[in-house]
């Protein structure tokens, strides 16, 4: 149990720092509120190895860990949480295609995600299927060397502006098992897109439905075998669970250090609110909440790179604390700044509205109960 960062880890981290703080934090704002997707700072972070952070290097990914990438979002997010989140997203994509796909779809697909010349998306959830992902309907039919697909997904993140769609789609019969993944390419016929979504936050990346009508797909490009694609997707959210819990992490921490600085210099009353033993509780169960919920990250982070049997329960345990704790953070220091808080002078609000989310996506965390109660109960 060390947990010293290696000289290489504290490398990844202080690199994804500078970029966070020359590259995201500057234009995060105009990014939220213009609805801005950075493509061009996206592809500088994959410059660094940020766009394909567990790809093996024989493709141009980085071969990094679980844990390396834990540190590295949190940092990114630190930034712009809501473009942290897309590069988590694309790479949740990517690990798929490089872990589970043959030699020749990593070869086809894998350079250009890494480089992000193109991104990814991970489609799974559809209108009438969100926590029950077991039940999408989505269909898939062969004819011939095709697919023929027709369905909807909902809520995708890179909807519309991807190049690639890791979707889940039923080629089978009812419940999990009727489940495979294919990868829709943008060009391909019968592939569309509804309207932008209008959100709360995340604005620096589309969300859209993808809609598939009559989409011919190759089945050269189905990755794994037929009846594999919630394992697939399901093993996908298992990174992305503790990176979006590491997003939530470097959001709070943001939002904690401009508290810190602001009671330090705010008087009332006739002294500094950081004299006021209240706010000084405040500051460190904020502090102690969020050092916490990196411990049970990292913790999980490391049980996924050791494919510990028990890592599914692991990083939803930390995805749900994480993103609580994170949330919570920065409402707490929206509280401290009072009607400041409240103004878009300042980052908090946005990350704010950036960070909801994330008790919401990559499972909700109700969801995440679910699973931990079934391992406790013996139902898995």
């Amino acid at each position: 149990m060390n947990f010293k960062l290696s000289d290489e880890q504290r490398a990844f981290q202080e690199a994804a720092r500078a970029f966070a703080a020359r590259e995201m934090a500057p234009q995060a704002r105009r990014w939220d509120e213009e609805k801005i997707f950075p493509v061009e700072t996206l592809r500088a972070a994959a410059a660094l190895g940020f766009g394909g952070l567990y790809v093996k290097e024989d493709v141009g990914g980085s071969g990094l860990s679980r844990l390396d990438g834990a540190i590295i979002f949190e940092e990114l997010a630190a930034g712009c949480a809501s473009t942290a989140a897309f590069i988590s997203i694309h790479n949740m994509a990517s690990w798929m295609i490089d872990r589970f796909g043959d030699a020749a779809q990593r070869r086809k697909f894998l350079p250009s995600l890494c480089s992000m010349a193109r991104f990814a998306s991970y489609c799974l959830t559809e209108p009438d299927a969100g926590s029950d992902a077991a039940s999408l309907m989505t269909r898939a039919i062969r004819d011939g060397d095709h697919y023929v697909v027709n369905g909807a997904k909902a809520f995708i993140s890179g909807g519309g502006q991807s190049d690639l769609y890791v979707a889940m789609v039923r080629t089978g019969g009812a419940g999990a098992r009727g489940i495979s993944c294919i990868v829709v390419e943008k060009d391909t016929p019968g592939l569309m897109f509804g309207a932008q979504e209008k959100k709360l936050g995340w604005n620096s990346q589309p969300t859209a439905m993808v809609i598939f009508e009559d989409c011919r797909v190759p089945l050269a490009n189905r990755i794994g075998a037929e009846g594999e694609g919630f394992k697939i997707a399901m093993q996908g959210l298992d990174g992305g669970r503790i990176n979006i819990g590491a997003c939530s992490l470097g959001g709070a921490r943001a939002c904690l250090e401009c508290a810190r600085e602001h009671v330090l210099t705010r008087r009332q009353f006739g002294q500094q609110l950081a004299r006021f033993q209240s706010v000084q509780f405040k500051l460190a169960d904020m502090a102690t909440e969020l050092e916490a919920a990196r411990l049970m990250i990292r913790h999980a982070a490391a049980r996924l790179d050791a494919d510990d049997p028990e890592a599914t329960q692991f990083c939803a345990m930390a995805k749900r604390y994480a993103t609580d704790a994170g949330f919570t953070v920065c409402n707490e220091a929206l509280q401290l700044h009072g009607g400041y808080g409240y103004l878009k002078d300042l980052p908090i609000e946005r990350f704010l509205r950036d960070l909801r989310v994330h008790q919401i996506l990559e499972g909700t965390n109700e969801i995440m109960r679910v699973i931990v109660a079934r391992r406790l109960l013996g139902d898995d």
